[in-house]
């Protein structure tokens, strides 16, 4: 068993509507030292792979086939045995 920790962010120079938002509510909430944010999402996945590099093979696929949009996100993922 195997769990992978995947971050999908968006590319550098993509606009973030949602990041902006945050960023303005901050400020409008005291926080003004923030400059930007960016919003991404984070997933937890276990499954289960013969040994490491078969299961990176595996966490690279869903995150280039499903898990990130390749032309707007990019993805990284940590990998552990369970």
């Amino acid at each position: 068993m195997w769990r992978a920790e995947m971050r999908v962010t968006l590319k550098p120079g993509v606009l973030d509507p949602q990041g902006r938002a945050v960023r303005q509510k901050l400020a409008n909430l005291g926080w003004t030292g923030v400059s930007d944010v960016r919003v991404g999402k984070f997933l937890e996945l276990l499954l289960e792979a013969p040994d490491r590099a078969a299961a990176v093979a595996l966490v690279e696929e869903m995150g280039r086939r499903l898990l990130a949009n390749p032309v707007l996100e990019d993805f990284s993922f940590d990998l552990e045995e369970r």
